[in-house]
């Protein structure tokens, strides 16, 4: 499912979006999302999309995934006034954590949760700027059970629907929801 934005606000988001190509290696066409995030006019109309989002969802926290995840989630959580929760790289966070080891294309990685941010009873939005392969995403859905919480939902800036993301993605979602604002 993708989001529901009107035509303007789609147009909008889609116009500050920069493809840079050949980054970060030969071949790779990066979608650039500094020029939205520097238009205060794009940034609050995704902001303001998301945050739509987070009420359909009946989301009583926000997770945002390292790291433009962090700079979509924040805002958010503040508008709707419920609290935010950064899923991190391994060994960025002090104290207690939560880890999930997920696959790469060539090798793995981690990533990490305070393990008192999230409770029973939470019901967790996940929020980052794009879905590509699905790993994080899907890392980040088991971080947030193991802590007891609930997926209310995951959504995205855009989805590249070329690889295989929403795939990856949609046994580790059961029931909750995937949102992408933008397909390319």
């Amino acid at each position: 499912m993708t989001g529901q934005l009107s035509g303007y606000v789609r147009e909008l988001l889609v116009s500050r979006i920069k493809d840079v190509a050949d980054y970060p290696k030969p071949g790779v066409m990066f979608k650039d999302i500094t020029p939205l995030l520097a238009d205060p006019e794009a940034f609050g109309a995704l902001t303001g999309a998301l945050v739509e989002l987070a009420g359909r969802y009946g989301a009583t926290k926000i997770v945002g995934l390292e790291a433009r995840g962090f700079i979509l989630a924040a805002p958010v959580a503040v508008q709707a006034g419920i609290g935010f929760v950064p899923v991190r790289k391994a060994g960025k966070l002090p104290g207690a954590t939560l880890a999930q080891s997920y696959e790469l294309e060539y090798g793995t990685a981690e990533i990490e949760v305070h393990a008192e941010d999230l409770a029973a009873g939470d019901r967790v939005m996940v929020i980052d700027d794009v879905l590509a392969t699905g790993g994080t995403a899907e890392a980040s859905l088991s971080l947030i059970r193991r802590a007891g919480a609930e997926v209310a939902g995951v959504a995205v800036l855009m989805e590249l629907s070329f690889l295989p993301g929403r795939a990856k993605l949609a046994p580790a979602l059961g029931d909750a929801p995937l949102d992408a604002l933008i397909v390319v």
